[in-house]
C-alpha cells in the first residue's frame, strides 16, 4: 500500500517506518523539518514530504495517491496543546477524505471510565475525531510502553535504579497492563489488513498485568538490583509526583506530567480483537521481564534506536542560525574561538562527536551541572536527556539541554540550545585538517547568543565573564584529550 506516516522523527514513527518498508509498502513522511530524517538508514527507502498536520495546505499534497494514513503526533506541552492536537486531528481526518484515503490508523492511550486528565482526555478526543469521520480509522490504545529510549520506561528504570529506597503516592498499587514496544509495532503494522468498513478501537496490551510496584519489583530483578523498599503515602499528588520524578530522572516535568496522569488510573484492556483479526506477533506476546530484558541489552550496547528526547520539545525554538543581524533587530553576540591541535583531523573530531552524556563538556563540570540544575528548576529539559548513543551524533537527536541542528561529519557540528534563556543560543564546533593532517588540525569554536529584550542583554553580559572558564576551557580540554588519544594510539 502507499502509506503517509506522520510523526516519524518520533519514538514509534521512527520504529514502525523501516517496518513498513520490510513489508513492502511505500512511504512517504510528512515532517517539519526534513532534515531529521537525513541520517535514519531507511531515508532513501522513504519520500519525504515537508509540511504540518496544523497546516490543511500542506496536508493536501502529501495525502497525494495515498491508501493508509498513520496518525502518531500528539503535544506534550503548551497551554493549549487540547486546541492545537485537536484541530491536527479534524485536519487530518477532512484532507483524508479529500484524498481518498481508505483508513486512518492512529495510537492512543488506554484509559479509563470517568474523569480524565487534560492529556488523557485530549488523546481520547482526537481518536474520536477520527472515529466520527468519514474514512474508516483503527484507534490502537496501549497503557505504559516497555522499550529502550520510552519515556515511560526510563522514567521507571531511573526511579528504580536511583532509589533503593522510596515514598510513593497511593497510585502505584493500581493495576496497569504494560506492552512491549516491539508488539506495538507489529499491531500497528498489521493494522492495514483490517476489514475495510472497520471503525472502531482496539485495547492492545501485554500478556500480564501489574501494580507499579511490581513492575519496579520486577525491574529491579531483572537488573540484578536489590528488592526496593516502597512505601506509599496518601500525600503525594501527581503534580508532586511530577517535580520528584524530574529530579531523579532524566524526564523533564512537563512529559513527566501527563505520564503519571495516565498511570494514576487503573488501565488494563478490556478486548484483545486486533490480534485475533490481524493474529499475534510471530514471536509471541512479549512479557515483561523478556521486554525489561531486551530493552536493557539495547541500552548496554548502544543501540537505542530511537528515544523520547527526539521529538521536538515543546516551547524550545526551532529557528535556523541567523547570519543577518536584521534578523533580530541588529543584535546578535558571538563568542568565537580555535585552537590549533597536534592531533589530526579525524582523531580531533571523534572527541568533538563525542562530546556530552557521560563524557561531559570538557570544562568547569560544576558550572555545567549547576546550569543544568537551574534549567530542570524552571521546567526546562536539563542536562540529564544525555544521548543516545556514546560516539555517534543525527541530526535533529537531543544531547543533555540541546539538539543536533547541523552535522557535516569530520567537520562541523552545530547544537542548538533548548535549555530555557531569554533568547536564542547556538554552540558550533568545525574541524580543520592542518597542512599535515596526519599530526594536525584545528579546532574553531562559535557561541552565537540572540537575546529576546532587555532581559537577553543582561543574561549575555551577565555570563561573559565566564565565557573564558567554560568556552575557552572546553577548547583547551577537547584539543588535549584528542593528543591524548593520538598519543595513545601511537603507543599502542
Amino acid at each position: 500500500m502507499k502509506i503517509l506516516l506522520t510523526g516519524a522523527t518520533g519514538y514509534i514513527g521512527g520504529r514502525l517506518a523501516p517496518r513498513l518498508i520490510e513489508d513492502g509498502h511505500g512511504v512517504r513522511c510528512l515532517v517539519r523539518t526534513p532534515s531529521k530524517l537525513r541520517d535514519v538508514p531507511w531515508r532513501d527507502s522513504i519520500e519525504v514530504a515537508e509540511g504540518d498536520v496544523t497546516e490543511p495546505e500542506t496536508l493536501e499534497a502529501a495525502m497525494e495517491g495515498i491508501d493508509v494514513v498513520y496518525y502518531l503526533v500528539h503535544s506534550l506541552g503548551g497551554a493549549d496543546f487540547v486546541e492545537v492536537d485537536r484541530r491536527a486531528a479534524t485536519n487530518v481526518a477532512k484532507a483524508a477524505k479529500h484524498a481518498g484515503v481508505k483508513r486512518i490508523i492512529y495510537l492512543g492511550g488506554l484509559h479509563p471510565e470517568g474523569e480524565l486528565s487534560d492529556h488523557l482526555a485530549s488523546r481520547l478526543e482526537v481518536g474520536q475525531v477520527f472515529l466520527d469521520g468519514q474514512v474508516p480509522a483503527a484507534v490502537l490504545q496501549a497503557a505504559i510502553i516497555l522499550g529502550s529510549g520510552s519515556a515511560s520506561f526510563e522514567m521507571m528504570r531511573y526511579l528504580t535504579e536511583r532509589l533503593p529506597a522510596m515514598i510513593t503516592p497511593r497510585w502505584v498499587h493500581n493495576r496497569i497492563q504494560p506492552i512491549a514496544v516491539r508488539d506495538v509495532i507489529w499491531y500497528l503494522a498489521q493494522a492495514v489488513h483490517l476489514d475495510d468498513d472497520a471503525n472502531r478501537t482496539f485495547d492492545i496490551g501485554g500478556p500480564e498485568v501489574f501494580t507499579y510496584v511490581e513492575m519496579m519489583q520486577r525491574y529491579a530483578k531483572v537488573a540484578g538490583l536489590r528488592r526496593r523498599i516502597i512505601i506509599p503515602v496518601p500525600v503525594l499528588t501527581p503534580k508532586s509526583s511530577a517535580h520528584w520524578v524530574n529530579v531523579v530522572t532524566p524526564v523533564p516535568r512537563s512529559i513527566a506530567a501527563p505520564l503519571i496522569e495516565s498511570v494514576i488510573h487503573e488501565v488494563v484492556t478490556e478486548e484483545h480483537d486486533l490480534a485475533d483479526q490481524v493474529g499475534e506477533p510471530p514471536w509471541g506476546p512479549t512479557g515483561y521481564e523478556e521486554a525489561v530484558s531486551l530493552a536493557l541489552e539495547r541500552i548496554k550496547r548502544g543501540e537505542v534506536t530511537t528515544r523520547w528526547s527526539g521529538a521536538s520539545t515543546a516551547g524550545a525554538p526551532s529557528d535556523p542560525l541567523p547570519s543577518d543581524p536584521d534578523w533580530t533587530g541588529g543584535s546578535i553576540y558571538h563568542d568565537e574561538r580555535q585552537l590549533d591541535c597536534d592531533a589530526g583531523s579525524d582523531v580531533l573530531w571523534e572527541v568533538v562527536e563525542g562530546i556530552g552524556g557521560d563524557r561531559g563538556w570538557y570544562s568547569f563540570p560544576l558550572a555545567w551541572s549547576v546550569r543544568g540544575w537551574m534549567d530542570r528548576l524552571v521546567g526546562g529539559v536539563g542536562l540529564r536527556r544525555g544521548r543516545r548513543n556514546p560516539n555517534r551524533l543525527f541530526v535533529g537527536e537531543a544531547l543533555d539541554f540541546w539538539r543536533v541542528e547541523e552535522l557535516d561529519r569530520c567537520h562541523l557540528l552545530r547544537l542548538r540550545a533548548e535549555m530555557k534563556v531569554p533568547g536564542r543560543a547556538w554552540l558550533e564546533f568545525r574541524v580543520e585538517p592542518g597542512a599535515d593532517d596526519a599530526s594536525g588540525s584545528t579546532l574553531h569554536q562559535l557561541a552565537t547568543f540572540v537575546p529576546t529584550g532587555l532581559a537577553g542583554h543582561v543574561y549575555w553580559w551577565a555570563v561573559w565573564p565566564f565565557h573564558g572558564i567554560v568556552f575557552g576551557g572546553m577548547l583547551r580540554n577537547i584539543a588535549k584529550s584528542a593528543e591524548r588519544h593520538r598519543a595513545s594510539m601511537k603507543a599502542a
